[in-house]
């Protein structure tokens, strides 16, 4: 089959299957089977898929339609710059949670005329590596550190360090959030933690439901059970004014806030839809 009539075939089969975006999808896919890029398949339509290339994207289409997000299919995802290895392991990177850099970046920023400085950071529940990855690639005299309580999901993410050769700037640990950790010895401790509440399952992607670690996105019935256990052992864990930065969803941004009542320079940003979506705030000295 021709490049052409195979994409166009796809596109069909994808809307369909009443898959979102079902050309961007179709073209990701065959770029995945065919091992090439956009510009590739623009300037080629009349190349001639071998049956096996053929054979390669039906099953991957086959997936797609049954819901298995492109990017698990693939096992790429781009966050930050940086192509990432990911698998039904690890929840998938997405731009909102690049929020969440922007503002450790900032706050880091403004800390860097502080003398002798090397901030040392703890990404919490890092799971894919994308958080931790893009601060060790952005602050090169910081030390990461990033925990995960998934095996598998840790095995993601030294695999995507030593990819972006970040392998020597991270400490990994396997661990529930900061258990372990030695505490008052942290500058920043970031996190991207489970928030969504049981209560909302309906409202998730049916995708996301089926196919992403429900561990990664479900806390509990109300969203807030992880963020309720990880705020205290931030406290304990950052240095008088250390900073703590969450994403979080608008559903529980103000319950969010009121866990952080203690703490100084509370501050919950929106993002570019207007919807909160990283909470700050600073730990205060005893």
């Amino acid at each position: 089959m021709l490049l052409r009539d195979a994409l166009a075939s796809a596109i069909n089969r994808l809307t369909d299957a009443q898959v979102g975006s079902p050309r961007m999808n179709a073209e990701v896919l065959l770029m995945f089977t065919l091992g090439c890029d956009r510009a590739y398949l623009y300037a080629h339509p009349e190349y001639r898929l071998s049956e096996e290339e053929s054979r390669r994207y039906d099953q991957a289409l086959a997936q797609r339609g049954r819901g298995v997000p492109s990017q698990y299919i693939t096992g790429h995802q781009e966050f930050w710059g940086m192509d990432l290895i990911v698998s039904p392991a690890v929840l998938i990177p997405r731009p909102e949670t690049e929020h969440l850099i922007e503002v450790a970046l900032e706050l880091a920023a403004g800390r860097a005329g502080t003398p002798g400085l090397h901030p040392r950071i703890v990404d919490v529940g890092t799971g894919s590596g994308c958080i931790a990855l893009a601060l060790a690639k952005e602050l090169p005299e910081a030390e990461l550190h990033a925990t995960e309580i998934s095996p598998e999901a840790l095995d993601i993410a030294r695999a995507n360090a030593a990819r972006h050769q970040l392998a020597a700037r991270i400490r990994f640990h396997q661990t529930d959030l900061l258990e372990g950790l030695q505490t008052g010895d942290f500058d920043f401790v970031v996190s991207n933690p489970p928030y969504v509440g049981e209560s909302e399952e309906d409202q998730v992607q049916l995708e996301v439901r089926k196919f992403e670690p429900h561990n990664a996105v479900f806390a509990g019935p109300t969203g807030l059970e992880v963020i309720e256990r990880l705020v205290p052992q931030a406290r304990a864990a950052l240095k008088p004014g250390g900073w703590l930065v969450m994403e979080i969803s608008g559903t529980i941004a103000r319950e969010a806030g009121h866990l952080l009542d203690e703490w100084s320079g509370l501050k919950i940003v929106n993002d570019l839809q207007d919807i909160p979506r990283v909470v700050v705030a600073h730990r205060c000295a005893p």
